[in-house]
C-alpha cells in the first residue's frame, strides 16, 4: 500500500491523472447478461474538466461508479496516476478513493443527523486528520462555497441549493486530484442549478483539479474543456 500511495503522490500537474481502456461492465438480469459498457475509454488530464453526455440508460452512472472505484469493471483497465487501480483489493481501492477522488452526487447524500460542518469533516477524519485540523479546513471549505453561515445547521434546515453546496465542500475535503460529479445540479431548479455549477467549476479550476461530470444539460456540457459520450455501450471521445 505504501508503494502505491507513493506512486500516486508523484503525479505532476502535467500528467494524465486517470486513464481508462477497453472498459466493460456486465450485469446479470434474470439469469441473462446485460452488457452496459462494451469498450472504449478516455484519458483525463490534470486540471482538465470533461463532460460525460448521452441518453438515459446509456451507462454514464455505471462508468462513473467504475472509475470512482465504487464498483469493479468486468474487464478493462483503470489507471490513476499510472497505477492500475482496477486490480486492487477493496481495501486498497478504498484508500485510493479517499485520498485521490471526490464525489458530488445528484442528491446531496448528506447525513441527516450531522451538521454541515460535521458532514464536511467526516472524510478528513476518515483519512486520519486531527479533529482540530478538520474543523479548521471544513470552515474554510464552507466559506469557499458560501454557506459558512450554515455550519451548525442540519441538512433538513437548509435549502436544496445550500445542501448541494455543502456536498461540494465535502467532495473537496481531502484535496482530491479528481472530482467525479453525477448530475450535480439535477435536483435543483434552474436558478440554483446555475449558481451551484458556477461555484463547482470555479472551485475546481482554482484548485487545478480534474473533473469528470455527468450531465443531460448541453449548456453545462458546453462549459467543459471537452466531452465524451457512450454510444451502444462504447465510451467515445467527441
Amino acid at each position: 500500500m505504501a508503494n502505491i500511495l507513493n506512486s500516486l503522490s508523484r503525479v505532476s500537474k502535467k500528467d494524465i491523472v486517470m486513464s481508462v481502456r477497453d472498459i466493460k461492465k456486465i450485469f446479470m438480469e434474470g439469469g441473462q447478461p446485460l452488457h452496459i459498457l462494451t469498450g472504449g475509454g478516455f484519458d483525463l488530464g490534470a486540471g482538465e474538466i470533461v463532460a460525460l453526455v448521452g441518453p438515459s440508460g446509456s451507462g454514464k452512472s455505471t462508468l462513473l461508479q467504475c472509475v470512482g472505484l465504487l464498483d469493479k469493471p468486468t474487464s478493462g483497465s483503470i489507471l490513476v496516476g499510472g497505477v492500475p487501480v482496477h486490480q486492487m483489493s477493496e481495501e486498497d481501492r478504498t484508500v485510493v478513493r479517499r485520498k485521490k477522488i471526490g464525489f458530488v452526487y445528484q442528491r446531496h447524500n448528506l447525513l441527516a443527523d450531522f451538521t454541515a460542518l460535521e458532514n464536511v469533516m467526516m472524510p478528513m477524519l476518515a483519512n486520519g486528520m486531527t479533529e482540530d485540523a478538520a474543523v479548521a479546513r471544513a470552515k474554510k471549505l464552507l466559506k469557499a462555497v458560501d454557506v459558512e453561515h450554515r455550519a451548525s445547521h442540519l441538512p433538513g434546515q437548509m435549502s436544496g441549493g445550500e445542501q448541494q453546496r455543502v456536498a461540494v465542500a465535502r467532495a473537496l475535503a481531502n484535496s482530491p486530484e479528481i472530482v467525479l460529479a453525477d448530475e450535480p445540479t439535477g435536483n435543483l431548479d434552474p436558478a440554483h442549478a446555475s449558481a451551484v455549477f458556477d461555484l463547482l467549476l470555479d472551485v475546481v479550476r482554482k484548485n487545478k483539479m480534474a473533473m469528470l461530470f455527468v450531465t443531460h444539460d448541453m449548456g453545462l456540457a458546453s462549459r467543459a474543456d471537452r466531452k465524451i459520450t457512450i454510444v451502444n455501450g462504447v465510451v467515445n471521445k467527441l
